[in-house]
């Protein structure tokens, strides 16, 4: 597949994980808790920013549409997306006060993780940040041949957006796929396909088969962790997709993985079962490494 051909808009929630590396060897006089000697400190890309990091690691092409807080923690997440060639022209800078860069700290001991903490805001965007991402969307549509909405629940991805996005992408004859929060299962009618994991996709309490018909999709794609995946098809055929990981260090973004490499195999002319394939394979890799990972090309090979 020729994947550096493909060029992916990504719009939703970006997370700057934060690792925190040491070693535990005595408990805390303090309080029934370890103490860490932290001797490294390390960023990775979390939430739509991983979704583009691994269309990236695979030689695509990712533009990136969010929002980050006017912080030091902006600059690392720059940094970091322009460091790995990712394009941030649909990144925004929301000034409010009280709206911070989303951060997840985690502190990792002996390849354990110990403890993560969330710096975030939840709340809806203003609207005059909704008004510019639309904006950007709007004039540059046509430059790419896919829309991945990654929801995170962080507050980019409200019912303004998914009312503009996803009709102008499907006018366009664009590829829409959906990483899914329930809140806003009903605005996805009529895209492509969506990725729910089985906790998300319980939540509908319908049948995969009936989720398909209902919201019109080319697909349904369920994660389900260590039982691999399970493809619904608007044909009506039913896959089910054993997972292919030989061990699980860390889920972490796992769902990134799948969604951009779903999307992507898409872009290149698969089928919605050999891009699901694909996929899976590709989150077997992922759940391999600690932290938030990507899949390279050689790998995937």
């Amino acid at each position: 597949m020729q994947f550096n051909k493909a060029k992916i808009l990504v719009i939703g929630d970006l997370i700057l994980d934060e690792y925190i590396w040491g070693d535990v060897d005595r408990i805390s006089p303090e309080a029934p808790v370890p103490v860490v000697w932290a001797n490294r400190h390390t960023h990775m890309l979390g939430g739509a920013a991983n979704v583009a990091n691994n269309i990236c690691s695979l030689d695509a092409k990712a533009c990136l549409v969010g929002v980050v807080g006017n912080d030091k923690n902006k600059d690392s997440l720059l940094t970091e997306l322009e460091r790995r060639k990712i394009s941030t022209q649909g990144i925004f800078i929301s000034n409010e006060i009280e709206r911070n860069t989303t951060v997840k700290t985690r502190i990792i001991a002996r390849q354990q993780q110990l403890l993560r903490v969330d710096w975030e805001h939840t709340k809806p965007l203003p609207r005059y940040i909704n008004l510019k991402m639309i904006n950007f969307v709007q004039k540059n549509i046509n430059a790419f041949d896919a829309v991945i909405i990654e929801d995170y629940g962080k507050g980019v991805i409200s019912p303004e957006i998914l009312e503009m996005v996803i009709p102008l992408a499907r006018k366009h004859k664009k590829i829409i796929t959906v990483d899914p929060k329930e809140n806003h299962f009903k605005y996805y009618h009529g895209v492509t396909s969506i990725t729910p994991n089985i906790k998300e996709f319980n939540n509908f309490k319908a049948l995969g088969s009936e989720v398909v018909k209902k919201f019109k999709l080319e697909s349904l794609l369920v994660t389900m962790g260590e039982l691999g995946m399970r493809l619904f098809e608007k044909n009506g055929k039913e896959t089910h997709i054993p997972t292919v990981a030989q061990e699980v260090f860390d889920v972490s973004g796992a769902g990134d993985t799948v969604i951009a490499v779903f999307t992507l195999a898409l872009c290149c002319g698969a089928t919605h079962l050999e891009a699901a394939r694909l996929a899976n394979k590709a989150a077997g890799i992922v759940v391999g490494k600690i932290g938030t990972a990507v899949v390279r090309k050689d790998e995937l090979k």
